[in-house]
């Protein structure tokens, strides 16, 4: 961490005031797990538990159960990809922003691929933390500068490959609104909430509200896979 800068209270995880936003923190060197969690709470963050193994994070954050998970990947006893899996599937409205030291593409990839909402490099500064795990909170996609586009590269390409739906299959798929659609087109181009508000002239909760209502009604988890989904049909090209 390269800048002791302190942000302002977290706010609730949806920005409403309603309380800070609870986070965990797990990494298996104890003295950078305590620094980030002391500037975590020291800005405004609950942090409601920490962890130094795999095994000892899932078992912590279902206890714990806080709103974001600040996760390494390198972990002893279970590893950083697997504990995202687990974490999320007991709990999917936890949001998870891996924090580590690996900017290997193959790295960012799989984390994403299980479940985690952004990717921050440990060379980030405290600043740059706070606003990721504010910004996570809320389901937008975080990450280090450069790796964004590496995860919507990796969508298109996985999009190209798949074999054409089979014919009356889009019948089946869920009916969203016209406003939903326009989010969810925003959202495969990468705006972030407050960006498609003020391209919409909405407010940010009413952003929200589409975007969790379009991934219940497609079944989705999370933003990451709301992307994916909104890639695989064509909207970030419309």
């Amino acid at each position: 961490m390269t800048d002791t800068t302190a942000g302002e209270p977290g706010g609730g995880p949806d920005g409403s005031g309603q309380g800070p936003v609870r986070v965990m923190v797990v990494d298996d060197h104890p003295m950078w797990r305590d620094a980030v969690a002391r500037d975590l709470s020291e800005s405004g963050f609950e942090v409601v538990a920490t962890a130094g193994d795999g095994d000892q994070a899932v078992r912590r954050a279902k206890a714990a159960a806080p709103d974001v998970l600040v996760l390494d990947l390198n972990l002893p006893g279970k590893p950083g990809v697997q504990v995202c899996k687990e974490v999320v599937a007991a709990n999917p409205a936890l949001r998870v922003l891996v924090l580590s030291a690996s900017g290997e593409h193959a790295d960012v990839l799989e984390a994403v691929k299980s479940g985690a909402t952004g990717y921050l490099l440990k060379s980030a500064s405290t600043q740059d933390l706070q606003d990721a795990v504010r910004r996570t909170a809320v389901g937008d996609p975080v990450f280090t500068p450069g790796l964004a586009g590496l995860v919507l590269g990796e969508y298109r390409r996985l999009a190209s490959d798949q074999a054409p739906a089979p014919e009356g299959g889009a019948s089946k798929a869920p009916r969203l609104t016209d406003r939903e659609t326009e989010v969810l087109r925003l959202v495969a181009k990468g705006l972030s909430y407050k960006q498609i508000a003020e391209r919409l002239v909405i407010s940010h909760r009413t952003v929200q509200n589409h975007v969790q209502n379009t991934l219940g009604k497609l079944q989705l988890h999370n933003r990451v896979e709301l992307v994916r989904y909104a890639i695989e049909r064509g909207l970030d090209d419309e």
